[in-house]
């Protein structure tokens, strides 16, 4: 993401304990007398501690939409295929902002609750560990009054923004990034509307001429709930060629096709700039989505990242400063949505990664050096941690302000421990980490922890201490190289 100027315990003892009770009564009827009221679950994210799930590994996700208009509720299924970690009386979902019609878990009928922003389904029988179960929810998804994340209203239609938790607002899910999983969705809309997800296209259908048309994509790596992306609108879909043969399409309103082409014809050339830094791109595709929409900032949605329509537009932006944003969630495809944190304190390796190569290409268009940018940023660091704390151990958002965790710690910050790292270490160790981070951790989940152990590894050194001191402390180190940089007093 680009922005523009509970730890609760599962009773897991209490849930054994239940389950003599529970198959002594079920053949009397007696499941739902038995269970206590359901409590809303978490995984212990230090900064979301209620979101995600225990219990289960989401595998896939197959999500239907029915669309009319953008400010009426979308009909929708959606489907689940998981894992049971462990055995479960009752599975726990993220979901808000919708309308459960009904639920099934294999085909059979189950209890639907809520707590907090749970829904909890109780199964008609208890699920075995590492038995692979289908979920079917039938609900709706409003994008009415979402005003933090999820769906976005556009002047034609609807896009997604997800981040940093807003995915359960749209679909029920595992709600957190490190439950990764594949995706199929599939959109169906009135004729004239054109429909763009995640992934690659499946096919489109309808009925007969002028009846709704059904679209449909499938993701060929797997995805974090708040990466997903699906566009509805007055779009049309432009169509080039990246490094290697790469499919790069871009979605823009069918007005803007011409005064867009400039920026979006600079995507191939951006992509081969990544690949000489950091490695081949992970994906099947990629492209941008320019939405006519007011967010305050860009999104890196996996395959297809959201742009406002303004930061192309407006002559407040200088040109080198927009190409440099589009660096900035190009990147993201490697760090955050190939590479996808493990927790969200591990939210510096994304955007500090992002903002580094943004820096760097903006470096090479020669209007903004690396060092100063670095240097303006050493001055300001002090005072990043104070308001918003150091750069992996991130103050938690002001509630209803989710999205008030991406401070300027996050971002030029945590790309100022980079830079720290590239004169500890050495040009040529620091780019073998770039490589190695980005080619062993793909398509998988990461976290500071195994940063830490990979740059000790190049560098032949441990580097604890180092990074302790640059990602924790709530002073900012001394700049290896540049005994003369200061920080500016934390007001």
């Amino acid at each position: 993401m680009q922005l523009t100027p509970r730890p609760t315990a599962r009773p897991r003892a209490a849930a054994r304990r239940l389950r003599g009770a529970l198959l002594a009564t079920a053949s009397l009827g007696l499941v739902a007398a038995v269970l206590p009221p359901p409590p809303a679950l978490g995984i212990g994210d230090p900064l979301f501690p209620t979101l995600g799930n225990p219990g289960y590994d989401v595998l896939a996700y197959d999500l239907s939409f029915r669309y009319t208009a953008n400010d009426k509720p979308l009909e929708a299924t959606t489907v689940i295929r998981a894992r049971a970690t462990e055995a479960l009386e009752r599975i726990n979902l993220d979901f808000t902002h919708g309308t459960v019609r009904s639920a099934e878990i294999d085909g059979l009928p189950a209890g639907v609750a809520t707590a907090g922003e749970d829904l909890v389904l109780t199964p008609a029988h208890p699920v075995a560990a590492q038995s692979v179960l289908k979920i079917t929810v039938r609900h709706t998804s409003d994008p009415r009054g979402a005003a933090d994340g999820g769906w976005v209203t556009t002047e034609d239609g609807l896009a997604m923004a997800n981040q940093a938790d807003a995915g359960h607002t749209v679909f029920p899910c595992n709600d957190h990034p490190s439950d990764k999983a594949m995706f199929t969705i599939r959109v169906t809309a009135p004729a004239g509307v054109t429909v763009v997800a995640n992934g690659i296209p499946q096919g489109v259908r309808r009925r007969a001429a002028g009846s709704p048309v059904t679209w449909t994509y499938t993701s060929l790596h797997p995805m974090a709930t708040e990466l997903a992306q699906v566009s509805i609108g007055r779009s049309t879909v432009l169509h080039r060629e990246g490094p290697h043969g790469l499919p790069v399409r871009d979605v823009v309103n069918e007005a803007d096709k011409a005064v867009l082409e400039r920026w979006l014809r600079k995507t191939p050339a951006q992509l081969a700039w990544m690949e000489e830094r950091v490695g081949r791109y992970p994906f099947e595709n990629y492209g941008v989505l320019i939405a006519r929409a007011k967010t305050g900032f860009e999104l890196e949605t996996q395959t297809l990242s959201l742009f406002e329509r303004s930061l192309f537009t407006s002559p407040a932006y200088p040109e080198w400063y927009v190409e440099a944003v589009m660096v900035h969630e190009l990147a993201h495809q490697w760090f955050g949505d190939s590479v996808t944190p493990r927790t969200w304190s591990d939210l510096w390796l994304n955007e500090g990664h992002a903002t580094w190569y943004e820096a760097l290409y903006a470096d090479g268009l020669g209007k903004y050096s690396l060092e100063r940018r670095m240097r303006e940023a050493y001055e300001r660091s002090d005072q990043w941690r104070a308001a918003g704390g150091p750069p992996a151990a991130p103050k938690p958002a002001a509630p209803g302000q989710k999205i008030g965790l991406f401070r300027p710690v996050v971002y030029d910050g945590s790309a100022l421990v980079l830079y720290a790292l590239r004169q500890e270490i050495g040009t040529a160790a620091f780019e073998r980490v770039e490589r190695r981070w980005v080619a062993e951790h793909r398509d998988a989940t990461a976290g500071t922890a195994d940063f830490t152990a990979l740059a000790s590894a190049e560098a032949g050194r441990d580097l604890t201490g180092f990074f302790q001191a640059w990602l924790y402390g709530a002073k900012t180190p001394a700049m290896p190289g540049h005994p003369g940089w200061k920080a500016a007093k934390s007001v």
